[in-house]
């Protein structure tokens, strides 16, 4: 395997997470896992389970594992009902990426109160949520406010001081799209560019290029969109395209999907952040696997495990 400067960062992540506890995991008590994603149709939440799949697989000894998305970003109930199926089935440990920071916490609480291990990816839970209901879910994952100001940072050099761009957030309810919106917003301001809106693209392909067309309708001398996401960044490449803008409105994204690689190529879209979709549930798995073998409790475990986010661009390796 070549190692390039971001599989060696992913590798590093990895190894100081799956560090943390000293007693393996033991194949006699083959606990159960239940990965809880949001949106399958996001091409990153497929990523994410295809990597989970392939974990589980090359584990099979170690762990049952049982996955399962909702169907869109915004359909939080369904989600909730997902927990709720999956404290009936009596798993050892709940990885979830929660649609809503705040409105997935209640059923969490019930879960750990069950004594199922709870292990948040992807979106970080809201701190006072928890600390209301007097609980601790350990997050896995980056700083996104850091990822997105990394993206922002690179725009800003095309960019000059006065120019105006629009931000693409995704759930305004979830706190990954809260912190990438503080980071473009932090990468604007330090360049002296003037964000024009925030709106919500909910993380879709769809409502991003709606989203998008209305910004540069609404400013004819737009200069750049910042989504949020992939999904989102698709949908404002799109619009640009439709309103004969492609090459004066630049596109930048969070995520680095597979779809929007030919996009970096060609100059459509200028930057993504790879946050290693396909190892944040692994990551998770691995805690929550680890913990049960160590038999560590929920309130034992660190609030935090940071792992890497990177700039990708055309030229990236």
């Amino acid at each position: 395997m070549k190692f390039t400067r971001r599989t060696l960062q992913a590798s590093l992540a990895l190894a100081v997470i799956g560090g943390f506890f000293a007693t393996p995991v033991l194949a006699a008590d083959k606990p159960k896992v239940a990965l809880v994603m949001k949106s399958l149709a996001n091409e990153f939440f497929r990523t994410m389970e295809d990597g989970a799949k392939a974990h589980n697989k090359a584990n099979a000894s170690a762990y049952t594992l049982v996955s399962n998305g909702i169907k869109n970003e915004t359909d939080t109930a369904a989600q909730i009902k997902m927990v709720e199926q999956m404290v009936t089935q009596k798993v050892d440990a709940i990885v979830i990426a929660p649609a809503d920071s705040k409105a997935l916490v209640p059923v969490l609480k019930t879960a750990i109160d069950k004594g199922i291990l709870v292990v948040n990816i992807d979106n970080q839970l809201d701190a006072a949520a928890q600390k209301e209901k007097g609980i601790q879910i350990p997050f896995v994952g980056p700083d996104n406010r850091s990822g997105a100001k990394l993206v922002g940072d690179f725009l800003a050099k095309s960019l000059k001081a006065g120019d105006k761009v629009g931000i693409l957030e995704g759930v305004s309810t979830t706190f990954n799209a809260q912190q990438r919106t503080l980071g473009f917003q932090d990468a604007m301001k330090g360049a002296s560019v003037t964000v024009v809106g925030v709106q919500s693209g909910e993380w879709e392909i769809e409502k991003g290029n709606v989203v998008a067309a209305g910004m540069m309708r609404e400013h004819p001398d737009l200069k750049a969109l910042l989504a949020g996401n992939d999904n989102m960044a698709l949908g404002a490449v799109a619009a640009v395209k439709a309103a004969g803008k492609t090459g004066k409105v630049a596109v930048v994204g969070y995520d680095n999907i597979s779809a929007v690689k030919p996009l970096l190529a060609d100059g459509r879209m200028l930057a993504t952040a790879d946050q290693y979709g396909a190892k944040q549930a692994v990551f998770g798995i691995d805690i929550a696997l680890k913990a049960i073998a160590a038999k560590t409790k929920q309130a034992d475990l660190p609030a935090t495990f940071k792992t890497d986010v990177v700039l990708v661009t055309k030229d990236s390796k």
